[in-house]
């Protein structure tokens, strides 16, 4: 379905591009709202992330890499997505517990993970720049962790949810800087397939025969999740980022942590106090900020550092 479809990149121009990339954010943004959804209708969060993934691996499998040469990379891109997929069960359980605009921040500190992988895996030093936006990032977190008003339940979704940013900043890890040999399509393809074989196991141990939907109602909530959350976003993002900078992707993409706001305000009534605005004017800097780590001798720098979620 995907393979026939040609998208030229001289259709639009870099500002095209960069609102398509906002819009990406927007609808990446979007996952809390299908996900409470699901969550009041007794659906499990690791069942709500397999939909979420499963869409794009069924779609995205006409890109699989099958040739010799391509094996090893692919099957790093697919352990790798094994760890993103897993990691949204976390965050997704947050969102049960914790307002929405607290565990968007969580997820939002991926760049911190970015910067500690890169540096541990393939000795990528992080900048002066990228530093500073680790300890903007570290300030946001803190900030939407007050103690005078988490439970002891919220404080153990908050640990929770940062399962989902520590896999997201090794998959940009991964995908940036170790696997030259796989086309854009192919990179996704594979992340998608290994964050669904993680979580099959868990989503099929929680809900049994339930897994498979018969509820129209629920049918609709579900291809809409994986529509507009994952296989859509994901496909416009890998065609529109081509055309922009990594700084000015970054920019668009974060317009995600601002979507997750107005949607707990909104859709499920959730204050917006000084903390979560002062933590998400503080992560918003920090993306204003974060540069490519420098590379160590011999590596190259990263091609793109996606800035919206996947």
């Amino acid at each position: 379905m995907l393979k026939g479809a040609r998208i030229s990149l001289s259709d639009f121009g870099p500002n095209t591009a960069t609102a398509l990339i906002a819009l990406t954010a927007v609808c990446f943004g979007l996952v809390p709202l299908f996900a409470k959804e699901l969550q009041g209708q007794g659906v499990g969060s690791a069942a709500i992330a397999l939909y979420r993934y499963i869409f794009s691996a069924v779609l995205l499998s006409p890109f699989l890499p099958l040739s010799k040469g391509k094996l090893r990379q692919a099957g790093l891109m697919t352990v790798t997505g094994v760890f993103l997929g897993l990691g949204w069960i976390g965050y997704l359980e947050a969102v049960k517990t914790v307002p929405v605009a607290a565990a968007g921040v969580i997820y939002m500190t991926y760049p911190l993970f970015v910067l500690l992988f890169a540096w541990v895996m393939v000795g990528m030093k992080p900048s002066k720049n990228s530093l500073m936006a680790g300890g903007l990032i570290v300030a946001a977190a803190a900030c939407v962790a007050d103690p005078t008003v988490l439970t002891a339940d919220m404080s153990a979704a908050l640990m929770m949810a940062w399962t989902a940013p520590l896999g997201f900043g090794l998959l940009v890890v991964v995908l940036t800087t170790m696997v030259d040999k796989l086309s854009a399509m192919e990179r996704m393809a594979t992340g998608m397939l290994g964050a669904t074989i993680g979580l099959a196991p868990s989503a099929i141990m929680s809900e049994g025969m339930g897994i498979i939907p018969t509820d129209w109602s629920m049918l609709a909530l579900i291809a809409a999740l994986g529509l507009i959350t994952s296989v859509l976003p994901q496909v416009i993002y890998t065609v529109a980022c081509i055309r922009v900078g990594p700084s000015r992707a970054a920019v668009a993409g974060s317009l995600e942590l601002p979507t997750m706001f107005v949607i707990g305000f909104l859709a499920f009534g959730e204050a917006l106090g000084p903390r979560e605005l002062i933590a998400a004017a503080l992560v918003l800097t920090a993306v204003f900020l974060v540069q490519s780590p420098k590379p160590a001798a011999g590596r190259t720098e990263p091609q793109q550092m996606p800035a919206a979620a996947p």
